[in-house]
């Protein structure tokens, strides 16, 4: 209850009188403090679902400076606002690895036993850990240190739930073990940037290939991405002459990865981390980007039987080789649309596969026509040949919608019109008039139409209006 207040508007009267102050509205109560889990939150939908890439390097510096900002505030805001900003690290120097290591180290050893929580802060809120600016720029000779950093530093994290490193830093086999016998190593998500070496993690005679035993322990992975050694030239005959006397590698107990949706497998013909992954269940698998290896007979090359064990499911399959000098280009199986009668997007590489369509009744065998739900087609360059093979694959996608050319850009606007007919834009638009009368569009390499279809376009609106 508030109190009356009187007021004396003569108070130097003989008999001064006194009226009591009614107030207009009622007194408003004091609003209750908001939880700390609801103020969580409104800076997590403040601070990451306003940029689209959180993971750029711009958007990781104004979380960063806007998460320093709310720390200012109050004490109750830093409490806040601390989680959020160790929750997502980008490191860019070895320096910088070296200092946050050293900080986690110092907070672990002043952590005592007393706390409910048996892991310290701030290296139980680190959830997204991505070193691969850093690990792009590091020269050879500092490799060790960055693994040495790393083994210490992979304890620290229990609740690291996505992993980036570079696809051309070798992880140590310290490294590995120390990220495998960790606690918490079902909350990792996603191992993104994984350079595999079979010849170094499958050497050791005594027990299994490391990085199989680190997946052995994740099982709660949804996106692996792992690029290998690829193939040397000089051992490119020697995989035709071996791979009669090659043996498969025995496995026991396969993978347990019932929540893997997307695997990426580049520059990898075959390795016991690709055989394993290749008698092991993957429910769930839906997106599989692979480095095509037909032309390289089983067991030198599993990559084709790979998608006949698991293309059943497929809903995307994107076929990539890695640029390298000098690059080596090999063939991609021809019966992808028959192995994964599912797909939505296809991309092939080059050289490109004259895709070949097999069907047979059980009862008969005769062959019977078949629709396909494929609706994004992807190639590197038009091509002549494979326009006939295109044209006669049509009549069996019904659903094709886009088409887009993976390493070609429309010309800019303002470009005679010889310069947009010479060459491969030549090629474009040739294949952009073919394809508009199917009623499916031609995308270059940003997924954009042509300018000179869009301006069409808009002048046939306009002249519809007037």
């Amino acid at each position: 209850m508030c109190e009356a207040v009187l007021l004396y508007p003569r108070p130097l009267a003989r008999y001064p009188g006194r009226l009591l102050l009614l107030p207009l509205l009622p007194h408003r109560p004091s609003l209750k403090p908001l939880p700390s889990e609801i103020w969580s939150r409104i800076f997590v939908q403040a601070l990451f679902e306003d940029d689209q890439n959180t993971q750029s390097h711009n958007a990781h510096n104004n979380i960063r400076r806007s998460c320093l900002s709310l720390m200012l505030v109050c004490k109750g805001f830093k409490e806040v606002a601390m989680p959020l900003l160790y929750s997502n690290v980008c490191l860019h120097s070895a320096n910088s690895l070296q200092k946050f290591t050293a900080h986690l180290h110092s907070a672990d050893r002043m952590w005592d036993s007393i706390r409910r929580i048996p892991y310290s802060t701030p290296g139980r809120w680190v959830q997204v850990l991505d070193l691969s600016a850093l690990l792009a720029e590091l020269d050879s000779s500092s490799y060790y240190a960055a693994n040495a950093l790393l083994t210490q530093l992979f304890p620290l994290l229990p609740f690291l739930a996505k992993l980036t490193l570079y696809s051309g830093f070798l992880l140590s086999c310290r490294a590995l073990a120390s990220l495998t016998r960790r606690d918490g190593s079902s909350n990792i998500r996603a191992l993104d940037g994984i350079y595999y070496d079979p010849f170094i993690y499958s050497a050791v005679a005594t027990g299994e290939d490391h990085f199989v035993q680190l997946l052995r322990v994740c099982v709660n992975l949804e996106l692996l991405e792992v690029t290998g050694i690829g193939l040397d030239d000089t051992d490119f005959e020697s995989h035709f002459d071996d791979a009669e006397s090659l043996k498969t590698p025995d496995i026991t107990v396969p993978l347990y990865l019932p929540h893997l949706r997307s695997l990426t497998l580049l520059s990898m013909p075959s390795s016991l981390l690709m055989y394993v992954l290749l008698h092991s269940p993957l429910p769930r698998l839906r997106t599989l980007s692979l480095t095509p290896y037909d032309d390289i007979p089983f067991p030198a090359s599993l990559s084709s039987v790979f998608l006949e064990t698991h293309g059943q499911h497929l809903r995307n399959i994107f076929f990539f080789t890695p640029k390298s000098w000098p690059t080596r280009y090999h063939s991609s199986p021809s019966t992808i649309l028959n192995t994964s009668p599912h797909l939505r997007h296809l991309s092939l590489e080059y050289p490109l596969p004259a895709l070949t369509l097999t069907f047979q009744t059980p009862l008969t065998g005769v062959s019977s026509p078949c629709i396909f739900p494929l609706q994004i087609l992807s190639i590197p360059r038009p091509s002549s040949d494979f326009w006939v093979t295109l044209e006669r694959l049509l009549p069996f996608l019904p659903s094709l919608q886009t088409i887009r050319m993976r390493d070609v850009q429309w010309l800019r606007h303002g470009m005679t019109s010889r310069a947009q007919e010479a060459g491969i834009q030549g090629e474009m638009m040739e294949w952009d008039r073919r394809l508009t009368r199917r009623g499916i569009r031609l995308l270059d390499r940003n997924w954009k139409e042509s300018q000179v279809r869009e301006c069409g376009i808009f002048k046939l609106s306009e002249l519809a209006v007037f």
